[in-house]
């Protein structure tokens, strides 16, 4: 028997974390449960034809005792010099896990489109009956856009438990590229109480200066 319990927040960000709440997941939704949580951190984008850019994100992944993980991330530019600039993507869907290996996402994006996902789900370390490590590798299996989103053909991504952190990467086939990398991000959890104290955020909880690359992904001023 074994349960997820978020590792400290190497940030120094004091307080009960987000993923500590006394929440009755299903069994079935165990092998996951280490993605739960509020987060917040920041990543890069890059894509042909258009100019790199950093970004902070905040994610929220949480479940109410039914069988499914409910999810949704906004993001913001981050200036070069550490400004928050305008808002960027939203999306928001559902995590199922039919099996404990095997995951299901369904994601809607405000930019007109919706995707179904699934891909494996594998947990790598276990401490004192915790889960300390983990990823989930998923891929599109249906894509819908409406007469104006752009021309997305197809993801790919990666989530992983590292170190406390949560981090992940988008690979994208859109227009007339193929697949390659267009996002990445390193996120830290949230506090109980940082996340209360804007329940409907206009702007991040916590300042940042861009990451450079990987390693400097997520670290706050």
């Amino acid at each position: 028997r074994w349960r997820h319990d978020i590792s400290p927040d190497s940030q120094g960000h004091e307080g009960k974390k987000m993923s500590d709440q006394r929440v009755q997941i299903p069994e079935a939704l165990v092998p996951l449960s280490w993605i739960l949580g509020d987060w917040e951190g920041t990543g890069r984008g890059h894509y042909p034809d258009i100019e790199d850019f950093s970004f902070v994100q905040q994610a929220e992944f949480r479940n109410d005792g039914r069988p499914f993980i409910s999810y949704f991330s906004r993001t913001w530019l981050l200036n070069e010099d550490g400004s928050v600039g305008k808002p960027l993507a939203n999306e928001s869907g559902f995590w199922r896990l039919p099996k404990p290996d095997v995951v299901e996402l369904v994601l809607v994006h405000a930019s007109g489109i919706a995707e179904t996902w699934a891909g494996v789900n594998e947990v790598l370390q276990i401490d004192n009956a915790r889960i300390t490590s983990a990823r989930a590798r998923v891929g599109t299996t249906h894509v819908m856009r409406t007469a104006t989103a752009s021309d997305v053909r197809g993801g790919e991504r990666l989530y992983g438990l590292m170190d406390g952190h949560l981090l992940w990467t988008y690979d994208m086939a859109a227009e007339e590229h193929d697949m390659q990398n267009h996002l990445w991000a390193r996120l830290a959890p949230l506090t109980l109480e940082a996340s209360r104290s804007q329940a409907s955020p206009t702007e991040p909880i916590y300042s940042y200066l861009p990451p450079q690359d990987i390693r400097e992904m997520g670290k706050s001023t």
